[in-house]
């Protein structure tokens, strides 16, 4: 069915709006977690897994669920599984929770990232205040402080497995829970 010529741009910019509107809300590039160095080769299975990292980091910065659910597969598996978090993309945002519950102010940067195949490795640092409650114990404004190493395997643009260790022993410390 022919169109209108007037009519054609404003029927191809309606058609465009609804398709974006049907794509899904991913953040925009700007408003994700940038690490500080880098180290990976320019292709598009690694640009894939960098913007996976990036999100998770984001989720772990922000607390907002999105990030977590465009960054984990939905089979996801954590391969250093703590006691007591359930397995699954479930576990993250149940932690992300507990954490901010804590510490509600937790900044979380990507001080390096390296990317070899489908491998993701990120050295994370979580700052902010012990403000909030963890356990029983109540917080008293003490600066948090602490690092962590995750190891990624993405597939399909999302991480399927982690491996995250994490300097809970000055978490700890700085929580008051440990000498």
């Amino acid at each position: 069915m022919p169109t209108h010529p007037v009519l054609r741009p404003a029927l191809l910019a309606t058609t465009a709006l609804a398709l974006l509107a049907a794509l899904p809300a991913f953040a925009a590039d700007d408003e994700l977690v940038r690490p500080q160095h880098l180290a990976a080769p320019d292709t598009p299975q690694v640009a894939a897994a960098v913007l996976a990292a990036r999100r998770y980091a984001t989720f772990w910065h922000t607390g907002d669920a999105r990030y977590a659910t465009q960054a984990l597969s939905t089979d996801f598996a954590d391969r250093t599984l703590p006691a007591g978090r359930v397995q699954g993309p479930q576990g993250p945002l149940d932690a992300s929770k507990a954490f901010r519950a804590a510490v509600p102010d937790m900044r979380v940067e990507i001080e390096d990232m390296v990317v070899a195949g489908n491998r993701v490795a990120v050295h994370l640092r979580f700052r902010g205040h012990f403000t909030g409650e963890f356990g029983h114990t109540h917080g008293q404004n003490q600066p948090i402080d602490f690092q962590a190493f995750d190891l990624y395997r993405v597939a399909d643009g999302k991480i399927a497995e982690n491996w995250h260790l994490e300097d809970n022993q000055t978490l700890l410390g700085q929580m008051g829970l440990q000498p």
